[in-house]
């Protein structure tokens, strides 16, 4: 066969080749790697740590091991991936402010809230926790179906069997190929009493879900703040998103003073990020409020917040902070999930925990079904027993003499193969104990368990009914302990709060600098020395605008759109500032064309594209409060813009390359908020070398040093828009 392959040369499109691996390995990403499973909340790679774990019999009960023992069982026997995915993984599962219900018990560094990472994994230790122990409950008991590793050495649970909402609980995230899922935890309790009644009235639809399990129940806490119609649209199509606030509380100080406590933060959102978001926002002069921000956290969270006058409005200073720092977050939602036989899908909430009770109600089945097959088993046995019991001296009889002694056995007591085999297996210590009352009473017992299990299995309605009485059990189980009560408190929305007169920028002159790399910053007062201003080494002035602190800057850049940059929001200080790009959303390609203070929204501004086209816009047609800014000059391929001024003037001078100079009224040019311009001189395969906009009876000063050019010596260069001009004079052309 080897040979008849070797040299075997197939064409095949490249187009379908790709096509059809990368599909491949798209399907393998989202059903073996990133998305969990609807049934047990799991990635395959949790999946196999956690039965990994149980095969090293780390129950909760027992010692730890360390975690390289458990990371090298879980990548040389089920998972063939690297060991810092592997550990990355069980850290996670560890890590209570991480998942709301821990699998893992950890002993060691396992990282913090503040974005530490967990020490190496030869140093740590762990073992399984109680809800993990759950979650493989059944195992043993033809639960799930079982698939061979990786390697055809062993097998793997296909799902974990327990009675545990892991999906919902403890939530998921990861992304896959051209899709992604994110889901917050919630409380297993609030999880137990909408799945009873989806039981017991099956019609039920997601607002009465809702009212038993109002919100997500993050493991750090803070205040659910998310209006309740968002809320429950967002159950009821598996996507949307939760906004959260931090928990606070005002501490008083002497002589009047006051601070904020800050106890609980918004899930996922590391703490020592969070300080330098803080800091750096009052160093931007967004928190004008604040005086200072400190970390007095221990084991739990406290962040310190001093205002800077005790006269200040606490909810305003806090208003500001929701609104410029993570204090305030929101947390997506997208039930993308595994279901209907591993296929991905984003479900409702009724959806999920519809399809995780179908899971419990088969689960239930089998393992209903695998003890009645264990029972009536026992039962075969122990019917030998009594057949026998009475008869030892014979069974010893035709155990010597026979040379088949399992064929004399099932002849002479009528025994099935099972019995005779049991009967021969059988030591000789236990034929005193075979006692026909104990056998009789052991069979009664087993029996009734029979007829209560072929019940069960012969009824749907009894069914559900133990399913029912099970969650109920597990729901008390879980309103007691460390983790049962609700940590995330549901609140209404809040109400605006005007921060406006809190937050008025004093007004003082200051200068803004953008560099030729693109770096920003202003710095105080007017008439500074341009010889004087520092740059980083090969850069200097593009822009230097004198401007107040209360004004809005209007830049234009060559892709022909236009941003507003608050000129309090740009950085000042002694340094080179920031890179502008980090405040306006410039592509790679563009650079700024202009850029002006854009105080009288009155005013008008001429631009000109690189072939030859122009228009007139308002000046508040440039202004957009957003970092994507907003497009006015629609250019075609290889365009751009290459001036904007002001449109102040009655006529417009257009110079080429090619030493053609025309000019023409402004009038004759539109006035729109957005366009392509229209044709202001035919360039002939030339470029625009100048555009000025000037009086026609006041004259022009061409260049500095020259003098004013009157109406005589400018009108022979008038003529219609978009004619090719004349030959440009010799005082336009001259150095």
């Amino acid at each position: 066969m080897a040979g008849d392959l070797a040299g075997h040369v197939e064409d095949t499109r490249l187009a379908e080749a790709l096509s059809e691996r990368y599909i491949a390995y798209a399907m393998s990403t989202i059903t073996s790697r990133s998305l969990p499973d609807v049934r047990d909340g799991l990635k395959p790679v949790h999946r196999r740590l956690l039965y990994a774990m149980q095969q090293l019999r780390l129950d909760p009960t027992s010692g730890f091991k360390k975690c390289a023992r458990v990371v090298g069982d879980v990548i040389g026997k089920f998972h063939p991936h690297g060991d810092a995915s592997v550990y990355d993984a069980l850290v996670r599962l560890a890590q209570g402010f991480a998942v709301r219900y821990p699998l893992v018990e950890g002993q060691g560094n396992f990282g913090s809230v503040d974005g530490d990472g967990a020490a190496a994994m030869r140093y740590t230790e762990s073992r399984l926790t109680e809800t993990a122990r759950i979650m493989l409950d059944g195992l043993k008991d033809n639960a799930v179906d079982f698939r061979p590793t990786y390697d055809n050495e062993d097998q793997e649970p296909l799902v974990l069997p327990g009675l545990f909402p892991n999906l919902l609980a403890n939530g998921a995230a990861g992304i896959a190929v051209g899709m992604a899922t994110n889901i917050p935890p919630h409380n297993a309790a609030e999880i137990y009493r909408a799945a009873r009644l989806l039981i017991e009235k099956p019609e039920s639809d997601t607002a009465a879900l809702v009212e038993l399990m109002p919100g997500p129940d993050f493991p750090t806490g803070g205040i659910l703040v998310e209006d309740r119609a968002a809320v429950l649209k967002a159950y009821e199509t598996g996507r949307g998103s939760f906004r959260t606030r931090a928990r606070w509380e005002i501490e008083k100080g002497r002589a009047g003073t006051w601070s904020i406590i800050v106890t609980e933060i918004p899930y996922q959102v590391q703490k020592s990020k969070l300080i330098e978001q803080i800091a750096t926002a009052m160093e931007q002069r967004k928190l004008p409020l604040l005086a200072d921000v400190r970390d007095e956290s221990t084991t739990d969270i406290r962040l310190v917040l001093e205002p800077k006058s005790r006269n200040t409005d606490p909810d305003v200073l806090m208003e500001t902070l929701f609104r410029n720092t993570p204090l305030e977050n929101r947390f997506s939602l997208n039930m993308n999930v595994l279901s209907q036989g591993r296929v991905p899908g984003v479900l409702s909430l009724k959806s999920v925990l519809q399809a995780w009770l179908e899971h419990v109600h088969e689960v239930l089945i089998r393992r209903s079904q695998h003890r009645l097959d264990a029972v009536l088993k026992r039962l075969e046995i122990l019917d030998g027993f009594l057949k026998v019991y009475l008869n030892l001296d014979e069974v010893i009889r035709i155990v010597r003499d026979h040379d088949e002694p399992k064929i004399g056995l099932m002849k002479a007591f009528d025994l099935s193969d099972l019995q005779a085999e049991y009967v021969l297996n059988m030591r000789l210590r236990s034929l005193r104990r075979l006692e026909e009352m104990e056998i009789r009473r052991e069979r009664d017992g087993l029996g009734k368990e029979q007829a209560s299990l072929e019940r069960l299995l012969g009824s749907e309605k009894r069914r559900w009914k133990r399913i029912s009485d099970d969650l109920t059990r597990m729901e008390a189980t879980f309103s007691e302990g460390p983790y049962s009560a609700r940590r995330t408190t549901i609140a209404d929305a809040p109400v605006a709060v005007d921060t406006s007169a809190a937050l008025e920028v004093e007004r003082e002159p200051l200068t803004v600098l953008l560099s030729r790399k693109g770096w920003i910053r202003a710095m105080k007062g007017h008439g500074l020395d341009p010889a004087g201003l520092r740059f980083k080494e090969g850069d200097g002035a593009d822009f230097i605008v004198e401007c107040q602190s209360t004004d809005r800057l209007c830049l234009m850049a060559s892709g022909g759109r236009a941003f507003t940059l608050k000129v309090a929001d740009l950085p000042r200080g002694r340094g080179f500032g920031q890179p502008v790009r980090t405040l306006a959303d410039l592509t790679q390609e563009d650079h700024p064309v202009a850029l002006f203070a854009a105080g009288d929204e009155t005013g008008r501004c001429f631009l000109v594209n690189s072939a030859g086209r122009g228009m007139i816009v308002p000046v508040k047609s440039l202004l957009a409060e957003k970092r994507t800014g907003r497009q006015v000059f629609n250019l075609k391929d290889g365009e751009q813009v290459s001036f904007c001024i002001p449109a102040v003037g009655t006529h417009v001078l257009c110079l080429t390359a090619h030493k053609r100079a025309l000019i023409f009224p402004l009038d004759q040019v539109s006035e729109v908020n957005r366009g392509s311009g229209v044709v202001l001189q035919k360039l002939s395969g030339s470029t625009l070398k100048q555009v000025r906009l000037f009086s026609l009876e006041e004259g022009l000063i061409w260049r500095e040093g020259q003098r004013k050019r009157a109406l005589t010596d400018l009108e022979p260069l008038v003529a219609r828009r978009g004619t090719t001009g004349r030959v440009a004079p010799q005082w336009m052309l001259r150095k």
